[in-house]
């Protein structure tokens, strides 16, 4: 198998470094040459070039003037400056904003720049080999995501069927009939939809382009409780809300995160507490909204607290898919919102989280 042809242009002012350039190494490059650095981004446009060699020292244009002039143009190309001064400043100017990959003092040495020229397109092809794979990454990334959603999406419907068949047993008074095996139909059923709903919001939050609209909490929040209590009449919701201004953000988000919230607020209440509460506070103002959400529940252990954004967290008493709260965090992220926690054992967690207002 022969090896890859190196594509190399040698810009230089001066006609004879050009053909001695040439005459060495033309066995083993394809090279191409420019008297100046016009010349030089002519042959760039037209030419798919590796290796650029440019002297320093030119008439209209500095070796480094002429990398930096290129640098959005063509990225990909290595840059070596050939130089028959020091110029500390100048070269300290070029490694700076990254515009060469080493210089060589002129006049050269064959086997030294040689050498360089070969290190720079092994650099240049792990470059390109680099980009490559991350596409290749984001496009299966990707394609398993739509995949993730696709099942998710189909999966429900099938369980909104045996979901609604438990319902109508219910309804007909047949539901203790044959022990527990409806109880256990429909906790498993409960279960399977909850992992599901998680997924979905765990695609669409990361799909989903920002889109800022009107968001009055005075209705958000009391639709999300009447949502989620909708199973759970032993919890009692204390609101307060104090919005004033009007507040504009991402309501697809918003609610994906205080329904998480609610939701964990509710589940993790404690199984003797006879007085199951949750008290949410929101005020308004016209640089953001302060949200915080305060239950009496269970609680979180301190070493647990750095740890429950991470996906798939599931301490010994977390019953959940171990996603509700990094999707929380993730959401958060995309709107520049923050969040904070505080939880003790015995007295519950607060959460307090900040979303900037985008009118």
């Amino acid at each position: 198998m022969s090896a890859p042809t190196v594509k190399v242009l040698y810009i230089d002012d001066e006609e004879n470094n050009l053909q001695a350039f040439k005459a060495s190494f033309r066995r083993q490059y394809e090279i191409y040459t420019a008297i100046s650095a016009a010349d030089g981004l002519k042959v760039l446009e037209n030419v798919t070039i590796h290796v650029i060699l440019a002297d320093q020292k030119m008439p209209n244009t500095t070796g480094v003037e002429f990398f930096k002039s290129i640098t959005d143009s063509y990225p990909d190309p290595i840059r070596i400056l050939l130089t028959g001064y020091t110029d500390i400043e100048a070269l300290a100017d070029a490694i700076n904003h990254g515009d060469i990959y080493r210089y060589i003092t002129k006049p050269w040495n064959d086997l030294e720049l040689h050498n360089s020229i070969k290190n720079a397109y092994d650099a240049y092809r792990a470059k390109i080999d680099l980009r490559n794979k991350i596409v290749e990454l984001e496009k299966t990334n990707d394609e398993l995501n739509r995949f993730i959603y696709s099942i998710s999406h189909e999966l429900r419907a099938p369980l909104v069927s045996a979901m609604g068949i438990v319902n109508l047993v219910k309804m007909e008074g047949l539901y203790n009939s044959s022990g527990e095996y409806w109880s256990l139909i429909e906790t498993c059923s409960n279960k399977l939809d909850y992992y599901i709903q998680k997924t979905l919001q765990y695609y669409k939050n990361n799909k989903t382009t920002a889109e800022n609209t009107s968001i009055d909490f005075q209705q958000l929040i009391p639709g999300l409780i009447d949502l989620y209590t909708y199973t759970d009449k032993e919890t009692s919701f204390t609101v307060e809300i104090d919005q004033k201004e009007e507040f504009f953000g991402d309501a697809f988000r918003i609610e994906v995160i205080l329904g998480n919230l609610i939701s964990n607020a509710i589940k993790y209440q404690k199984e003797t507490e006879l007085n199951k509460k949750v008290n949410v506070h929101v005020a308004v103002s016209e640089e953001q909204v302060e949200i915080s959400i305060t239950d009496n529940g269970m609680g979180i252990l301190n070493e647990h607290l750095e740890k429950i954004f991470t996906q798939f967290f599931k301490s010994k008493v977390n019953h959940g898919s171990g996603l509700g709260l990094f999707i929380v965090k993730e959401a958060l992220d995309k709107i520049n919102g923050k969040i904070a926690v505080s939880s003790d054992p015995t007295d519950g967690t607060t959460f307090k989280i900040t979303i900037p207002n985008v009118k």
